[in-house]
């Protein structure tokens, strides 16, 4: 059953969405003033220390000794590394183009995964994966001088890393719910992006007020708050609702970089976009024995699941596979 438009459930998912696709808009002022080691760091403090604030009334445990490295690869990949790579590429890639290519993060999840946790790749994914790639590369070529752009290709690495990440929160999520190690992972960036800090104390004391208050909202609004809010929707909806709902993560940040920056994308970036999205959908079209195993996750009586997924069923920041279905990827 879909949900109301005036159900709790519905707003959290549309805020969500809003929330990290306003992300991309948020970082070209923020890195405008901070630089992309000072906006990396100043996020990750923020969003860290909000989701420890707020782990107690969640209920979030203290992860297992044992958990503790595989905790640390997530922070250095998906966090860290993700932030620092996103917001370089930003300097010279539009927000709205950034966007766009972050959505095939699911390509690289499923490829990874093939290849590390020996999952099988489906017909489906297969074809899906090269289309959403080709749809990367128009993108990526669409401002460049007859070639690749660098930056494109930084955030492109960028896509790359959180698709690591996807695959090395796997084992975790048996044991964990998506807002744990989403909390785990934060103050694992955290503790690792500590270097950082000189750099961007120095930068912050000459970062214009839109800067800070750029960071102050990343940290804040789509990294805690919607981690907090999309593990909140995805618990009472159905699986195809919430993995829907990721697909306007790019389209929104299109418009919300029009209105805030001006930004107008070109066609072909458009168009490249709208393949990358057609190829995603492909990896998550299922089976019929999928279908049946989905309709019985979601059927009355069994417990909901409280992480969030994308396409070949992955969690949208941390890649559990259905039937469990935050943070994603922007």
């Amino acid at each position: 059953m879909q949900p109301s438009l005036i159900s709790s459930r519905f707003l959290a998912l549309t805020g969500t969405v809003v929330l990290w696709a306003s992300a991309f808009p948020a970082i070209r002022i923020g890195v405008d003033g901070l630089g992309a080691l000072g906006l990396s760091f100043l996020r990750i403090v923020i969003a860290a220390v909000a989701l420890l604030l707020v782990a107690p009334f969640a209920k979030v445990r203290v992860p297992r000794s044992r958990d503790l490295p595989l905790i640390a690869l997530c922070g250095a990949t998906g966090i860290t590394a993700y932030q620092l790579l996103l917001n370089w590429g930003e300097v010279n890639v539009a927000a709205g183009t950034a966007s766009l290519l972050i959505a095939i993060v699911p390509v690289f999840s499923v490829l990874l995964g093939s290849l590390f946790l020996q999952e099988r790749v489906s017909r489906n994914t297969a074809l899906g994966s090269v289309v959403a790639i080709a749809g990367a590369a128009l993108v990526s070529l669409a401002r460049g001088a007859g070639g690749f752009t660098a930056s494109a290709l930084v955030v492109l690495a960028a896509a790359v890393v959180q698709g690591v990440y996807h695959v090395a929160t796997k084992p975790l999520l048996r044991h964990y719910t998506g807002l744990e190690v989403a909390t785990y992972a934060m103050v694992a960036g955290m503790v690792l992006s500590l270097p950082l800090a000189p750099a961007t104390w120095h930068a912050a004391l000459e970062a214009p007020a839109d800067a800070l208050a750029s960071a102050l909202y990343l940290g804040l609004l789509p990294s805690a708050l919607g981690f907090v809010i999309w593990a909140y929707a995805v618990a009472r909806l159905p699986l195809a609702t919430s993995t829907a709902a990721l697909y306007l993560v790019a389209p929104v940040a299109l418009v919300i970089s029009f209105v805030w920056l001006g930004e107008v994308p070109h066609l072909i970036e458009l168009a490249g976009g709208a393949v990358s999205v057609a190829g995603v959908i492909m990896i998550n079209r299922r089976g019929p024995a999928q279908r049946r195993r989905g309709e019985r996750a979601d059927a009355p009586g069994r417990p909901a699941a409280d992480q969030p997924l994308t396409a070949h069923g992955e969690d949208a920041r941390h890649g559990e596979p259905v039937p469990s279905p935050v943070p994603m990827k922007e």
